[in-house]
């Protein structure tokens, strides 16, 4: 019976919101400049997104491991690893990723043709270690998705709660293993560990003044901190692409005047500065008809002051 309850939870939180919002940015031109071992945040619309961003007030709600085509992997073993997990198709460009209900898996990265994406460039990274980081990760193809630290990390980052944020969980304890069941930013955290590069580590001053830097705790990794991170490159591809001097006095631009709060929700402001123009008047016009009112009280009281 919980075992079917967890199911139901899983797939309610999974399923699709249906956002109608169109894409900030131009995926040909993204999935021309990720390289392999890339990571990629993308705003999602499923129940889980909209929780994740509540909880992390962040737009980023997942993130993924780019794999690049699996003819440019030069090495066998993680190529034959990758054929056990993915039997699509082959000529597209793959990511490693992790979702509820699936576990670890590794997907196409036209899923999210229209989606919201950002690519965060580990800087510096040699390539060789971006195949090791990519190797880590696909070791992990297969391990279950972690939906309990998903509701330990909500309880440590909420504003209000009832137990203390480190008791019963999952988050502190630095000896527990990731390769039973972990999240998407957790895995990626530990495979960028694995060879020593930092996500947002945590950096002290020794007594001899020397600066020491502690790799962070996997399991406290966040799809934003990526974005965050200043040893991450954020590399943006806008729809239209604004790289020419004066581009954007040519952006397609709504010609009705209407400002938007989201998508579904415009207003053409001519209209309401107006109401707001004739509601000025009008408490203008009371005020003047109140202190005209209030000097003639006061007349009235000297007057009848000096009659007497």
């Amino acid at each position: 019976m919980l075992g079917w309850l967890r199911k139901r939870f899983t797939r309610w939180l999974a399923q699709e919101m249906g956002s109608n919002a169109s894409p900030l940015c131009d995926f040909e031109r993204l999935r021309r400049v990720v390289r392999p071992g890339d990571v990629v945040l993308v705003e999602g619309s499923t129940r889980l997104s909209v929780f994740i961003k509540n909880i992390t007030q962040s737009q980023w709600t997942h993130s993924a491991l780019y794999v690049g085509y699996l003819h440019e992997i030069e090495d066998e073993g993680i190529r034959w690893h990758i054929r056990r997990f993915y039997d699509g198709d082959l000529s597209e460009p793959l990511l490693i990723e992790g979702l509820i209900g699936q576990g670890i898996i590794i997907a196409p990265l036209s899923r999210y043709r229209s989606a919201h994406l950002r690519v965060c460039q580990p800087r510096g990274l040699s390539s060789d270690d971006a195949y090791k980081v990519i190797g880590f990760a696909v070791r992990h193809l297969g391990v279950e998705y972690d939906v309990r630290q998903l509701f330990d990390l909500a309880r440590l980052m909420s504003p209000y709660g009832v137990l203390p944020r480190y008791w019963r969980s999952s988050l502190f304890d630095v000896r527990a293993d990731i390769s039973s069941r972990t999240i998407c930013s957790t895995l990626i955290a530990a495979a960028f560990e694995s060879v020593n590069f930092p996500v947002l580590p945590v950096a002290r001053r020794g007594d001899d003044g020397n600066l020491r830097l502690y790799p962070r705790n996997a399991r406290l990794c966040i799809p934003r901190d990526f974005d965050y991170s200043p040893y991450f490159d954020v590399v943006k591809s806008a729809l239209p692409v604004l790289d020419d001097v004066g581009v954007y006095r040519h952006l397609p631009w709504d010609s009705s005047g209407a400002i938007c709060n989201n998508e579904n929700d415009c207003v053409v402001p001519v209209a309401a500065s107006s109401l707001a123009a004739n509601a000025n008047k009008d408490a203008v016009a009371r005020n003047g008809v109140q202190w005209r009112s209030r000097r003639a009280r006061r007349h009235r009281v000297i007057v009848g002051a000096t009659k007497t």
